[in-house]
């Protein structure tokens, strides 16, 4: 016997017999049957609803049209409420006069086609609290966001209420979209050599005029009131900005405040700064972008933002990339400032005196804070100098690494901190860093060491040092005596840096009531062999061009 056609949508087995499928034809009759009174009651139900809705009054059927149980739609979802955001396909048609067709299959059955929705809570952690005092983080400096979270977005700091920030925002808007629409009539009539339209001249004489106004100086009430203002509250809240400058000129600030602060917004949007961990996560600097090992004590206001982005030349640090870029195209620096005492080839080394250079030197320290552990000097600095060593191009001198060392050092610390930048380590440049510390010991006289504690990584560089200068003056020793003594005054290493770097290497033995240095020749012949293959990064003693510090 021929087999029935199975129905679309029917959920009877395919290779069942004709009188199944004859069982199933009532089964489904019977059903749409059932499923015809069902809708037959609730579209009853619905016209009494909607007759006995015409009879409450205003206001309470304002509140019933309110009802937290939302309405169901005709395929039996729930509508999106308030928390959830339907970022479904916009082409998907939600008219309810347009009946599906049984034969089709209902896509909201399958969770597959379901529309996406995304969580408000997503966006915001409501455990997160804005860091200015009194603020209860409603409202944004864009006038775009409901609610913010660090100091660039929040209102009260700028001396705004939220209501002004949405107002503000609606006139930018108006004014960008005035803006491109005139350029775009303009753009037809261009010529090459067009002179200024009308109303560009209109509008140059409007700014002329608003500047000219401002060449009094503000009043006395003013002063006044922005020295009250200070007092209040401190450095809480943005000082006071009227009469400052001209009304344009406060405008295009303003203007810039917030495009940064949606800047920022959109990046915390997408995950890449989290507001109140007090931790970089990354910084931007240069064509790098580098992730932090450590915490650095940067301003509250930077520390909270997770990602910061310096100047390379200056190492100015700052909030987004659109203030980067501002800097960067005013920026004057291509080289630490300072007295260039080596040059070879695009190596250079700069002595930058911590009291001349206070700001940049104090920028270094909060820079390297980022990637060292021990390190404690940010703001005394001073007592020190900076030995900086960058590597030119084109572009200007990058910074590779640097070391600091005291003015005055009463155990001849030659060293007290120092640091390669992580996109120059393993090239060589940190041994290159020590050599020079060594060289300005031998141009001095003395003998130098580096200052305890040593990071992690430092006491591995000098390790490796160490046993590289005692390895290669073994291997240039001529007599038959060796004296710690002598290779100290070669070398300018401290004796017990040898004796140690000497016990690592088991290259010193006690005999006889006597220390004798072994002269370990597998060793030398390993070293010499890695050195002409790897061909090592040295400092030049002639291209150093210093001498000593007076009083040192």
């Amino acid at each position: 016997m021929p087999r029935r056609k199975r129905n679309a949508g029917s959920s009877s087995d395919a290779t069942g017999d004709s009188d199944d499928s004859g069982e199933h034809e009532k089964t489904d009759s019977s059903q749409s049957d059932g499923n015809t009174r069902a809708n037959t009651r609730l579209t009853r139900a619905s016209l009494r609803l909607s007759q006995s809705s015409q009879d409450v009054p205003a206001d309470i059927k304002h509140v019933v049209d309110r009802d937290e149980s939302p309405p169901r739609t005709p395929t039996g979802n729930a509508q999106s409420s308030e928390s959830d955001i339907d970022v479904s396909s916009p082409s998907a048609s939600h008219d309810e006069s347009h009946a599906k067709d049984p034969s089709q299959k209902d896509s909201d059955s399958d969770p597959s086609h379901r529309p996406k929705r995304r969580r408000f809570h997503e966006s915001y952690n409501f455990n997160m609290k804005c860091p200015t005092p009194g603020c209860n983080s409603l409202g944004h400096l864009t006038g775009k966001h409901e609610r913010h979270f660090s100091i660039s977005g929040c209102p009260l700091y700028h001396n705004l209420s939220a209501d002004e920030c949405k107002v503000k925002a609606i006139d930018r808007d108006k004014q960008e979209e005035d803006r491109s629409q005139s350029q775009t009539e303009e753009s037809r009539h261009a010529t090459r050599h067009q002179a200024a339209t009308p109303r560009q001249v209109r509008y140059k004489e409007k700014v002329v005029e608003m500047r000219r106004k401002r060449d009094s100086p503000p009043p006395k009430e003013q002063k006044e009131k922005n020295m009250e203002h200070r007092q209040t509250h401190g450095t809480s809240r943005e000082p006071l900005l009227e009469n400052i400058t001209s009304e344009y000129d406060l405008e295009l600030f303003r203007k810039a405040q917030a495009r940064a602060s949606e800047d920022l917004e959109k990046l915390r949007l997408q995950g890449q700064i989290t507001e109140g961990s007090n931790m970089i996560k990354t910084i931007v600097f240069g064509r790098y972008e580098l992730d932090t090992w450590y915490h650095s004590p940067y301003p509250e206001e930077y520390a909270r933002l997770g990602r910061l982005y310096v100047c390379e030349f200056c190492l100015k640090y700052m909030k987004s990339q659109t203030i980067l870029r501002r800097h960067m195209a005013k920026c004057v620096w291509k080289h630490p400032p300072g007295d260039e005492v080596y040059r070879k080839g695009a190596i250079s080394v700069f002595e930058v005196d911590g009291k001349k250079n206070k700001i940049y030197c104090q920028n270094l320290c909060l820079l390297a804070k980022l990637f060292l552990d021990h390190k404690t000097l940010y703001y005394d600095v001073e007592p020190f100098l900076f030995y900086v060593m960058t590597d030119a191009d084109n572009t200007g001198c990058h910074l590779v690494g640097y070391f600091s060392k005291e003015k005055n050092s009463f155990l001849n610390y030659n060293v007290s901190c120092i640091l390669t930048m992580p996109q120059y380590m393993r090239q060589g440049y940190g041994k290159m860093l020590i050599d020079f510390s060594y060289l300005l010991s031998k141009v001095e006289e003395k003998v130098g060491s580096p200052e305890r504690p040593l990071s992690d990584l430092g006491l591995i560089s000098y390790r490796s040092y160490w046993k590289e200068v005692l390895l290669r003056y073994m291997h240039d020793f001529q007599g038959k005596e060796i004296s710690i003594k002598e290779i100290s005054q070669e070398t300018a290493v401290n004796p017990v840096d040898i004796v140690s770097t000497l016990q690592s290497l088991q290259m010193l033995k006690y005999w006889k009531g006597k220390h004798l240095v072994l002269k370990r020749q597998d060793l030398i012949d390993e070293w010499k062999a890695k050195e002409t293959k790897r061909g090592t990064k040295t400092i030049d003693p002639s291209s150093l061009k210093w001498t000593p510090p007076k009083g040192t």
